[in-house]
């Protein structure tokens, strides 16, 4: 009894801790609340002005909704510093109660009838929180170029774009299609997703663009991106037919920019031919360079790496075919497919995004310089990975998991495609997720069950193992007379997966368990494809 009151204790203790290091704040911002479940968003208007001169922003977010079921508080987030200062429905002011420094909670007037649409305007000002570390901290970036004009962008992954603009604050929820109408001061530009329906210069000089978003949009792809830009456009012969592309630098990049983006036009050929067509044709594709390294805004990609081959000129993998192509073109502009086709509901699954973009990499090679280099690639990516903790985080409080998601996920996948054996069905595994699961969010479930479906494995034990736990399979070896022996270890109990050896150098397929299993021979080698260490003892 004593024993099992301590182990209760602990237990509890464990609870606690774990939910002790989360905040209402982050519960208000990472939860379906009832607040947020029974309206689903159709379509945004962000019309506003941007002041690089006090680095200010003030404007309004018209947010139109359809009623699901019946309620009288509508949540809103919006992130201080920034302020609302007036919601109107209908042309009626309408009052609110703050919960916390960001989640807004509007008390509605009218009957919302379910099945009806309705609109109500935000109204807001202020100076939003200026990012340090873009893309990874968040924000608003001030700079200039060289010429001292103003370079301004926004990104705000993780954080939120409540950061910067008043909006339904989760992932599980993308508007249908927006309009982003902003103002900006004499000879600067704004540069924001889909395609421009409008500009119009006033007469103190000022620019206003309309940016007009066809497709679904997750709020952390919305983007700003004011400078003083110059612009070319071309058309690119895709999968579906004339895409619209669009590159914006700076005037002093523009003669090398002009060659070096060329990767832009490699990127979709070959992932058009991994993951099926570009997913947004309606909006077009732009390459808009930014003040930071770069960001996967939808229809918009950042890039900021420097005119580099490489990533900041160097390759992130042990292999030298990194260097051949510049990481942040093809990298962000991956994401198209999964981050900004296919998005994850809860930030805890942000493998999603990361995993399959980081496997573009490899695949983009694979496409312009061979099946081996491809793997080389990916196989040179382990060197970055920590196993510190799982790659999943907790759900419902906007936590993501173990930066891990990039190189293990790629090399999750990457291990799963030696599983299937099968280049061509992997393939249609890939492009049928971005169609299967087009314009979508998701959960990891539905991407785990699809993939085991269509590849005729179940895979849950090794996603469990990947995704979910630090340990890295081991395959222990060891000789006995004429004999090889093997077990799995450093594994989850139950793991179950395929491997792929060779046996005094003939390939055969072995299914190893946590007990020792024998076969006739004197050395055995596991494919060097598959995640997993070789223990020989």
């Amino acid at each position: 009894m004593k024993s099992l009151s301590l182990s209760f204790l602990l237990l509890i203790a464990i609870s606690f801790s774990s939910k002790a290091q989360f905040s209402r704040a982050d519960s208000l911002r990472g939860t379906i609340t009832q607040e947020r479940a029974w309206w689903d968003l159709t379509y945004y208007e962000l019309d506003i002005y941007v002041n690089p001169a006090d680095k200010s922003i003030k404007g309004s977010n018209e947010i139109q909704y359809k009623v699901l079921s019946q309620a009288k508080e509508l949540q809103i987030d919006l992130q201080k510093p920034l302020r609302i200062t007036k919601i109107e429905q209908d042309g009626k002011s309408l009052t609110w109660r703050s919960d916390g420094p960001n989640a807004h909670f509007v008390k509605l007037e009218k009957n919302q009838a379910i099945g009806s649409t309705q609109t109500i305007t935000v109204f807001y000002d202020g100076n939003p929180v200026v990012a340090q570390r873009a893309p990874w901290d968040g924000g608003v970036v001030w700079s200039k170029d060289s010429q001292g004009n103003p370079f301004v962008a926004t990104a705000c992954q993780g954080i939120g774009a409540s950061i910067w603009w008043p909006c339904k604050d989760h992932m599980y929820d993308e508007v249908d299609s927006m309009r982003i109408i902003c103002t900006v001061p004499d000879g600067l530009w704004n540069v924001a997703n889909g395609k421009l329906a409008k500009m119009e210069l006033h007469p103190n000089g000022d620019r206003t663009t309309e940016w007009l978003v066809k497709n679904p949009i997750n709020n952390y792809g919305v983007n700003l991106n004011i400078a003083n830009y110059a612009f070319w456009s071309d058309t690119y012969k895709g999968e579906k037919g004339d895409l619209p592309v669009s590159f914006w630098v700076l005037p002093e990049n523009l003669t090398k920019a002009k060659p070096h983006f060329q990767d832009a036009y490699r990127t979709l050929e070959a992932l058009e031919h991994w993951f099926g067509p570009y997913p947004f044709y309606e909006d077009g594709y732009k390459l808009v360079e930014a003040p930071y390294l770069g960001m996967e805004h939808q229809s918009s990609v950042t890039y900021g790496n420097g005119y580099q081959k490489g990533y900041k000129g160097k390759s992130i993998s042990e292999s030298d075919y990194g260097t051949k192509w510049d990481f942040i073109i093809i990298h962000e502009s991956g994401h198209e497919w999964f981050a900004n086709n296919i998005t994850y509901k809860d930030i805890a699954d942000m493998w999603v995004h990361e995993g399959f973009t980081n496997y573009s990499e490899s695949l983009f090679t694979e496409y312009f310089y061979g099946k081996e280099a491809g793997a080389e690639y990916v196989r040179g990516l382990r060197k970055n990975i920590s196993n510190d903790k799982p790659i999943i985080g907790k759900y419902d409080v906007n936590e993501r998991g173990s930066g891990d998601m990039y190189n293990k996920g790629g090399n999750m996948l990457h291990t799963i495609r030696q599983i299937i054996n099968d280049d061509e069905k992997w393939r249609g595994i890939l492009r049928g997720l971005n169609s299967t699961f087009y314009h979508q969010t998701v959960t990891t479930k539905q991407i785990e069950d699809y993939i085991s479906k269509e590849s005729g494995y179940n895979l849950n034990m090794v996603f469990n193992q990947y995704l979910r736990s630090t340990g890295i399979p081991t395959l222990e070896v060891k000789k006995e007379g004429k004999k090889v022996c093997y077990k799995w270890t450093n594994v989850l109990p139950g793991f179950q997966m395929p491997l792929d050896v060779t046996v005094d150098g003939e390939v055969t397929r072995i299914y190893p368990t946590d007990e020792w299993i024998k076969v006739k021979g004197n050395e055995l080698k596991v494919n060097h494809d598959y995640y997993v260490i070789q223990k020989n003892i």
